[in-house]
């Protein structure tokens, strides 16, 4: 169990950590020459049930709420502190606000220094704490009256803690470990050290970890979970990290970074969140407002956009897209806490839906739905409503991460959740199976269309398809369709064209008698198709005219044109396309030179030449300096 403290400043904190464990945890100097918690304190201690409990000791100063929030975080229980001689106080309220935005449920109000007072005085605080703890998570909170100086009710709020702990439920260990970094410093003999609480998962010593955001592997050298030297770290315990690796020696490692598992490590400027603006606020929070974010330990500026609406009224709760600053991590279910502009205030906060939204660019009704389905707290749930809503697919890596969903755990779901894939990992994606079957229907149906419109055409491209489908798809989705409906037999791709299986391009009688002339002349070996001229020769008409039937046939997918003086079959093309494919593939750096073509397919230089720079042209190839590579199928 993790026990933080909360309370405005100077009501005895850090004096009642001290009488339940024996530890100071002012530890700086300045804090013990002012008399006051500037950073976070640290104390594990026996409570009496055989094991050890950890105590975050927070600041209580309006000046440091970052650390109060950084220490909060996390945990399990919190003892919120009230001087029976000041009463409720500014930071009082405040830090009440932030411990109901985190959802902390459990905890203890101590009421402190009672023996400075008369036992009315106490009964009158405890009243006003009633009063503020109504319609907040600590409202069943049991009143605990103490004296850290005379001992009075320490042993009562003991006993009250270790009935707490009771309740706390086992925390699951799924997902990718990730450990919000609160403390980081370097312990001579032993090097770089963080410290913080496990929020998901599980490390061992030895295992590699990153660090989010900005990267960098590290390595795990040690461990120390709730002050003794462990094996192993899991969620829900306070630990110290011994690290070392690249990214130790490349950058400092601070708080409000994350040591995570590597399917973890990425940070994000856009994050979809639920929140509730604090009643007490004088306005609503409007679009585009400057806050403060904080997520785990860390604190970034940014704006808050609803997706719906122009504001968030005091009270109420509104999906909003945070666009940061600066990158930080987080993962669907971690709370965020917002401040105003000059960090004064708490104006509210809420929960992370999706750290990972789409661009910008989608629409704000798009987005709105997809924040939606997010919002359901099972994965399996979060993933069928996407998949019911996405037209053009859900990227299911984007969603594991999302979700911090460990390997193991996606591959369960994915498996077990009826939908259509394309791709591979990491870049699969799906759509629900009914939603799968309207695109092979949508694309079937455009190329009936097609037909109908041009019956002389042998068949068309992916391109055309894509132009005559009613909502246009994304290419890669576009693609795994095509490949379905072929391997369903829905239609053909021959050459490169496509058709539905009985389609027969249909010329009329003028057409057909010049196709059967041009033809011949050029179903012969690739060595030998004829160039334009030699066309010219053979079929005895004028240029221009001939050139007005070559290109009447390159419309109808019937001819390829490679270049004013060369027409090909698309059988040829195909060859040779694949001849480029095998050259690639069988080469170490995937380039090959136009010699290699030369060589491979026995054609000569003009005209080695010149199919390759059509398939330039057409994005098959790329040419860089005096080699080509591969870029699609």
């Amino acid at each position: 169990m993790i026990v933080a403290t909360a309370g405005h400043v100077d009501h005895g904190k850090t004096l009642l950590v001290k009488a339940l464990t024996g530890v100071d945890t002012d530890r700086l100097p300045e804090e013990k020459a002012r008399g006051l918690s500037i950073e976070l304190g640290y104390a594990f201690h026996d409570l009496g049930d055989g094991e050890q409990t950890g105590f975050i000791d927070v600041p209580g100063h309006e000046r440091f709420v970052r650390t109060m929030v950084a220490g909060v975080c996390g945990t399990d229980v919190v003892l919120f502190v009230v001087a029976a001689d000041d009463g409720p106080m500014p930071q009082t309220a405040e830090h009440l606000a932030i411990l109901d935005l985190l959802g902390v449920e459990r905890g203890l109000i101590v009421i402190t220094k009672c023996d400075r007072v008369e036992p009315a005085r106490v009964d009158e605080v405890t009243a006003l704490i009633r009063a503020m703890t109504t319609d907040t998570t600590l409202a069943a909170c049991t009143v605990v009256p103490v004296s850290a100086h005379s001992g009075v009710g320490i042993e009562t709020l003991r006993a009250a803690l270790l009935a707490l702990k009771r309740s706390v439920p086992t925390r699951s260990h799924r997902g990718n470990f990730r450990l919000a970094v609160d403390r980081s410093f370097v312990l001579k003999g032993a090097g770089r050290v963080v410290t913080g609480t496990v929020f998901a998962g599980r490390v061992g010593v030895g295992d590699a970890l990153c660090v989010a955001p900005g990267g960098g592997e590290l390595r795990v050298r040690g461990i120390h979970a709730q002050n003794r030297p462990a094996a192993e770290a899991v969620s829900g315990l306070r630990c110290a990290l011994n690290l070392s690796g690249a990214a130790v020696r490349d950058s400092d490692i601070a708080r409000g970074q994350w040591i995570v598992g590597a399917n973890a490590a990425f940070g994000t400027q856009r994050i979809d969140a639920r929140i509730r603006v604090l009643a007490a606020e004088a306005g609503p929070l409007r679009s585009r407002a400057p806050v403060h974010v904080h997520v785990g330990a860390a604190d970034t500026t940014g704006r808050v956009l609803p997706l719906a609406g122009t504001g968030v009224a005091p009270g109420e709760y509104a999906l909003v897209q945070l666009q940061l600053d600066q990158p930080l991590h987080a993962v669907h279910g971690d709370r965020v806490i917002l401040r105003d502009q000059s960090a004064r205030r708490t104006v509210g906060g809420g929960v992370v839906l999706n750290p990972l939204p789409e661009e910008r660019r989608t629409a704000r009704e798009v987005r709105l739905r997809v924040a939606t389905a997010m919002a359901h707290t099972a994965d399996a749930d979060a993933l069928g409503a996407l998949l019911a809503d996405s037209a053009e697919g859900v990227d299911l890596a984007r969603f594991a991460q999302a979700r911090n969903l460990a390997p193991s755990e996606a591959a369960a779901l994915f498996g077990q959740t009826p939908m259509a894939t394309w791709g591979t990992p990491p870049a699969l994606h799906a759509v629900a199976p009914a939603r799968w079957q309207v695109l092979l229907d949508a694309v079937t149906s455009a190329l009936a269309q097609l037909h109908a419109a041009e019956p002389a055409r042998e068949g068309v491209g992916r391109a055309a398809i894509r132009a005559a489908l009613v909502a246009p798809l994304p290419p890669a989705l576009l693609d795994a369709v095509l490949d379905a409906a072929q391997t369903a037999g829905l239609l053909v791709l021959d050459h490169g064209l496509y058709r539905l299986p009985d389609h027969r391009a249909v010329r009329d009688p003028a057409d057909e008698r010049m196709w059967q002339r041009v033809r011949p002349l050029l179903d012969v070996p690739d060595s030998r198709v004829p160039v334009f001229s030699d066309l010219l020769t053979a079929l005895k008409m004028p240029a221009p005219l001939l050139e007005g039937w070559l290109l009447k046939f390159v419309k109808q997918g019937a001819l390829v044109r490679v270049s004013p003086k060369r027409y090909f079959l698309p059988a040829m093309i195909a060859r040779q396309a694949a001849c480029v494919r095998d050259l690639a593939a069988s080469a170490a750096d995937g380039r090959f030179t136009a010699a290699d073509f030369r060589d491979r397919s026995g054609l000569g230089r003009n005209a080695v030449i010149e199919i390759l720079e059509h398939f330039d042209a057409t994005g098959l190839t790329r040419r860089e300096g005096d080699s080509r590579v591969v870029l699609r199928r």
